[in-house]
Order: structure tokens, then sequence, then C-alpha cells
């Protein structure tokens, strides 16, 4: 599964308005700046996070975007989707039992790549916009890599 640009940048974005808003909202051009990002590509993903009801804009001189709500209650897996993009390892559209197949039948791994799927959405609905500000751990992998022959090894 690969995350678009768009996720990327969004999430990138929601982070550096959750660590710089300090109360005041946040001009998109300084967004733009520090997570060197295009100002008119941040636009239109702010115009989605707005709609999505992520962020508020406020207009005029000293204007610019807030969190609708805390960061800590802000989830990453909330950004993505408020940007349109789908959190899943499969071809096949969601919500249909057709298959992604040319007969419309499912792969033998269908059910591994959803699961997978699955859990990519868990982890970043366990992740808020405060967790990345703060750094706090987010999740066994940061303490280090175990590969499969190691995994086995230290059974």
């Amino acid at each position: 599964m690969r995350l678009s640009t768009r996720g990327r940048y969004a999430v990138m974005a929601m982070v550096d308005l959750a660590k710089h808003a300090a109360g005041r909202p946040v001009p998109l051009a300084e967004i733009a700046e520090r997570q060197e990002i295009s100002l008119s590509y941040l636009e239109q993903l702010f115009a989605k996070l707005r709609h999505g009801g992520l962020v508020t804009s406020v207009r005029g001189p000293g204007g610019g975007y807030k969190l609708a709500f805390s960061a800590g209650k802000m989830r990453i897996s909330d950004v993505i989707l408020a940007v349109d993009e789908p959190i899943r390892a499969t071809r096949c559209r969601p919500g249909t039992p057709a298959g992604c197949r040319g007969d419309k039948s499912r792969c033998l791994t269908h059910e591994l790549w959803e699961e997978l799927g699955n859990q990519i959405h868990r982890y970043l609905s366990s992740v808020s916009l405060a967790d990345i500000v703060e750094r706090r751990p987010l999740g066994a992998s940061k303490g280090g890599r175990r590969d499969g022959a190691a995994a086995l090894a230290a059974q």
C-alpha cells in the first residue's frame, strides 16, 4: 500500500498547524514555507480539511487556519480520510463483493491485504496530532527492527 502525496502532505500540514497555532490562526504561506509544500496545493488540501470539519478559517489581516478541535482529539486517520485518501491495501472497490480480477473474483490473497488495510487504519486511528507534535512513542517498531529470522531465533 502506498500513501499518496495528498495524504502525506495533509498530515504534515496538520501537524505543523497543531505545533504552531498557539491559539492564533496560522497562514497557509507559513506552513507552505516550513514544510516545503506548494501554497496552491495546500489551499486545495485545506479546502477539503475545512469541508471535513477538521479546520476553521479566519479571514482578513492576521487570518489563517485553526484546528477545529484539540490536537489530542484529532486522529491521523481523520486527516487522511478528509482529503479523500483511502486507507486500504487491496485493489478491490470497498463495499462490493466483486474482486479486482478480470472475472470479478477475488484473488487468493485478498483477505491478507484487506486485513493489512484494517491494521493500518487501526494504527492511524490510534495516533493523534498531539502524539506527533509531542514526539510520543508511536509503537513497538520505534525501539528497533526485528526481522523474521531474528524473531524465530529468539523463540
